[in-house]
């Protein structure tokens, strides 16, 4: 009887304990909204403190953190926004206002049916830009969210930019064809599908490996890189997952490339081995007018978290440039 009433005891403490942390997150939530940004929002869509809703009725969330030049951020498949910790608190700490969302069906964003494509992605994008009201952002992407950023820029131009930044992206385009022979075979990316379609837990495990050169001699990459990987990967829609494959590896966006006309910077690692630094980066740099590149040395596809302070370092460079 004693250990029961210890047993409720306790149980009413943490369920006080609880309510009264909600209680607190709510309060400060709705302080934060107080003091909330002047913003606009397009038609057919609405906005929460942390969620827009775009017109097909998507839920986007995003995080916004610090004051200053925007800077947004495009995560790579099939990761989140999350991903962009390193940068974003960095960038925050010198003087931004850091923004990341996460893409349609990844994180905590609606798992939609429909708009898994790169025009859905850059759509949901514009959509953001404007409920938040953003200007003379700069806009960085990694992987995917290059395609993303430079399907943007190509589709709805460049008004509310003023920088743009690739990292170990997929422009101009990944699939070999006749017309680039330099691409990965349709193979590669059907055994992408093979893996989301079947044990996608133990897949994305696997994923993890090549992605930040864990199989390389001497790589040094912690358990905890390999671990958030697969977290925030469980956490993406796998119907999401499995059509954004078709979406990042088949999509031609050299006229989008040269279409951007605002600064850009180019980032790769030589030793990509999921985005081979010769079909992209080296391709990418010569169809956006005036573009820097800087290729790094050995670094893997997930050099933002190999190669973090580098990274944040050559990044903040290019923002005060």
């Amino acid at each position: 009887m004693k250990t029961t009433q210890n047993l409720s005891r306790r149980h009413l403490m943490a369920t006080g304990a609880a309510v009264a942390t909600g209680t607190l997150a709510f309060g400060m939530q709705e302080a934060a909204g107080a003091t909330t940004r002047s913003s606009t929002q397009p038609p057919g869509a609405s906005k929460t403190n942390n969620t827009i809703t775009t017109p097909d009725g998507t839920q986007i969330y995003y995080k916004d953190w610090g004051e200053g030049p925007v800077v947004t951020f495009s995560h790579g498949w099939p990761l989140n926004a999350d991903a962009w910790d390193g940068q974003m608190l960095f960038l925050a700490r010198n003087g931004f206002r850091v923004i990341a969302h996460d893409r349609r069906g990844h994180g905590r964003s609606s798992q939609s049916s429909s708009g898994n494509h790169m025009n859905g992605y850059a759509d949901d994008l514009a959509v953001l830009f404007e409920a938040l009201d953003l200007k003379k952002a700069t806009m960085v992407g990694h992987s995917t969210g290059g395609g993303e950023v430079a399907r943007y820029i190509g589709r709805h131009g460049s008004k509310r930019v003023a920088k743009a930044v690739l990292i170990g992206a997929v422009p101009p385009v990944m699939l070999k064809s006749v017309a680039n022979p330099e691409g990965l075979p349709i193979e590669v990316f059907d055994g992408l599908r093979a893996g989301v379609a079947g044990d996608r837990s133990q897949f994305y495990k696997d994923f993890a490996i090549p992605f930040f050169g864990a199989n390389r001699p001497g790589a040094k990459v912690s358990q905890g890189i390999l671990d958030q990987f697969w977290l925030w990967s469980m956490q993406c829609g796998q119907k999401n997952s499995y059509e954004c494959i078709k979406a990042f590896s088949e999509t031609d966006f050299t006229e989008d490339l040269k279409k951007i006309d605002v600064p850009t910077l180019i980032m790769h690692g030589e030793d990509d081995q999921i985005v081979p630094i010769h079909d992209s980066a080296k391709k990418s740099v010569q169809l956006v007018k005036g573009a820097k590149a800087i290729y790094y040395p050995g670094a893997p596809h997930g050099l933002t978290a190999t190669m973090q302070d580098k990274i944040n370092a050559d990044l903040l460079a290019f923002l005060k440039s």
